[in-house]
């Protein structure tokens, strides 16, 4: 019988009665966890409620208020939706092949009255992704030019997207020499044959895996030349090495003429040498037993599509006179318009150059 007076002691059993009432109500044990899962993998809501007794418990998406279970019974018709339970204490919401449309809270609720419930929020993450369409692809640009790099990519958090070379050096950028360059366009103003290479564009979230797309940038240029020493010396009999290095972007073609603008191929008299490195070349001349005839100029040449450019070598006879002494042979060198390091190379021991003939090229 319920207490109807408005006296302390019906108060009293009045709260009693009410405690007494709530205590044999239905209760969450525990919060329910959010779970934050990759797209594709399976999700699992816990709720765990206490003394349920004859209540009923119900999922519900709460953004759509979309009613998903009620008890043991599933009402949506997602496939990818199941429902579990264990004691009648533990209810269970999975959902498989999670997608980004499961993003959002979910709510269990018990039919009390007033109704009781908690919240969860599936949190799904997406690793990154380049989008190929609208993303720079391998390129081909004049120097000086401008040029712009871009990438875009996909997934959830929004990537962080970054460039940097493949080799590992720094980009040239803005004026200053940087390893990376964050964002998702790498913009380089009157670029340069020292900007050619491969170049990584990367974005990563946070989300295993990150990924990276590469792109190569050509830059092409007409060919350059220059000569370690214009002037060599040397003297009938010796073998003679001319040197020569070039660049250029297409890959130039290279050889060697005479004076009188004969190429010269390789056989017993000559050996020609190209090493290539990257966009530079290395020309090597090699005379064998040098005679009278094979002093003169020589001419290294260098042409692509975009040009074409040549240097000349001037091979000099040396006048080598021989003296003896008590301690050793000295071998006396007249200077002939050479380098000192040209006459120094014609012997391998001792060498006295002549002061009066001396005059540093």
């Amino acid at each position: 019988m319920k207490c109807t007076k408005k006296t302390p002691k019906c108060a009293v059993e009045t709260w009693i009665d009410r405690r007494r009432s709530d205590s044999e109500l239905p209760r969450f044990a525990e919060e329910i966890q959010n779970v934050t899962v990759s797209v594709g993998r399976d999700a699992l809501l816990a709720c765990v409620v206490d003394n349920l007794r004859h209540y009923k418990v119900a999922w519900v998406r709460v953004d759509t208020q979309t009613i998903l279970s009620i008890h043991q019974n599933v009402i949506t018709q997602n496939p990818r939706i199941t429902l579990s339970y264990n004691d009648h204490r533990s209810w269970y919401l999975h959902i498989k092949e999670v997608q980004e449309v499961d993003r959002g809270w979910y709510m269990c609720q018990v039919n009390t009255d007033p109704m009781k419930s908690r919240q969860g929020y599936v949190q799904v993450v997406v690793p990154p992704s380049i989008i190929t369409k609208e993303t720079s692809t391998d390129m081909v640009v004049r120097e000086a030019s401008n040029v712009t790099l871009t990438c875009k990519a996909t997934g959830y958090p929004e990537p962080y997207v970054m460039w940097r070379r493949e080799d590992g050096k720094n980009i040239n950028y803005n004026g200053e020499s940087v390893n990376v360059v964050d964002g998702e366009v790498l913009h380089i103003v009157k670029i340069s044959r020292l900007h050619m290479g491969a170049y990584l564009c990367i974005a990563s979230n946070g989300v295993p895996p990150s990924v990276s797309k590469r792109v190569s940038l050509r830059v092409q240029f007409p060919p350059m030349l220059s000569i370690p020493n214009q002037l060599e010396g040397a003297y009938i009999g010796q073998d003679v090495t001319l040197e020569c290095h070039t660049e250029a972007y297409p890959n130039s073609i290279n050889y060697w003429t005479t004076e009188r603008g004969d190429m010269i191929v390789s056989g017993d008299k000559y050996e020609a040498v190209a090493t290539d490195s990257g966009y530079n070349k290395y020309m090597m001349l090699k005379i064998r037993n040098v005679g009278p005839k094979d002093f003169g100029s020589y001419k290294c040449v260098a042409q692509n599509s975009l040009g074409g450019t040549d240097g000349v070598i001037k091979l000099d006879e040396f006048d080598v006179f021989l003296f003896s002494s008590f301690f050793s042979e000295i071998i006396l060198v007249k200077y002939k318009q050479v380098s000192f390091k040209s006459a120094t190379r014609m012997v391998s021991r001792h060498v006295f150059v002549d002061p009066d003939f001396y005059r540093e090229g």
